[in-house]
């Protein structure tokens, strides 16, 4: 299994300089098993950086939540205009409108000149069940965990490996992550023993206080979290778009020589893959 990094910002960043090593787009990740299947991860800005898939008979994609940073990309997603192309949108379902009917609030006049119905892929939406289900090439579970509005965490199993991808994401709620027994943390069954595990890590430990609610974690937090769930790499992700590049580095240089943590700690960079097999997840530079 193959992953591709092409959105890791929690929103927009700031124009200023210092910003950009680690990437200005929004959540997307692209994820490749082995029988040439495609998932898409979020559609965020970064989707833009995407092929158009002409030559694939069927994508997937999964919506962990509809926040305008996970969507805003979506009306610019090259798949969605091919025409006879299969493509399959997943997200988290809702006890007012099935999925369909919000994403076309965006999709649609005046927000988007091009109606969700007007595509000429062949588009179907679905609303994620909680619980595991089956995509070519791969298996899905997917669980709600705790961010304002329906949000889902997903748990995605290949070719002998595991990802976990939970870029919104808030477990400590101002306390201690895991108080008691650390498997009744939110979204602890998508997470645990992961080969690879992609979390929201926006705000430093000093930032968080001011924060609580907002459903974000601090980089503190979610190393506590991995160490927790038995993980074997964690990506960093969801960057504070306040936060340029040397303010990450040093967070993420301080993180690493603070304390020897169990897994291999890697922060989020647009551009980034990682291939997932028996030797664990290796990083390389697009």
């Amino acid at each position: 299994m193959k992953l591709a990094l092409w959105g890791t910002r929690g929103s927009l960043p700031s124009p200023r300089p210092g910003t950009m090593r680690y990437g200005g787009n929004t959540s997307c990740v692209e994820v490749r098993t082995a029988d040439g299947s495609v998932i898409v991860l979020d559609a965020g800005s970064g989707i833009q950086r995407l092929p158009d898939f002409a030559d694939l008979p069927r994508i997937d994609m999964l919506l962990s939540h509809l926040h305008m940073d996970h969507i805003l990309g979506l009306g610019f997603f090259g798949a969605l205009f091919q025409p006879e192309l299969e493509v399959h949108v997943w997200g988290p379902p809702s006890t007012t409108l099935d999925l369909r009917a919000r994403l076309t609030r965006y999709l649609s006049p005046p927000l988007f000149p091009v109606r969700l119905r007007d595509l000429p892929c062949r588009l179907f939406l679905h609303d994620a069940p909680r619980g595991t289900f089956d995509l070519p090439g791969a298996t899905v579970t997917a669980d709600l965990v705790c961010h304002p509005g329906p949000t889902l965490g997903y748990r995605i199993e290949a070719d002998g490996a595991t990802v976990a991808y939970v870029p919104d994401h808030e477990p400590a709620l101002g306390a201690d992550p895991f108080p008691g027994r650390p498997q009744w943390t939110s979204g602890f069954a998508i997470m645990a023993g992961a080969d690879l595990l992609i979390h929201d890590a926006q705000y430093t430990d000093a930032e968080y206080p001011a924060h609580v609610g907002w459903g974000h974690s601090s980089l503190g937090q979610t190393l506590a979290l991995a160490e927790a769930t038995g993980v074997g790499c964690l990506i960093g992700f969801h960057h504070d778009p306040d936060h340029n590049d040397r303010q990450l580095d040093r967070l993420y240089t301080d993180a690493a020589s603070g304390q020897r943590w169990s897994f291999e700690l890697v922060p989020a960079m647009e551009g980034s893959a990682f291939t997932l097999g028996r030797q664990g997840p290796i990083a390389a530079t697009a």
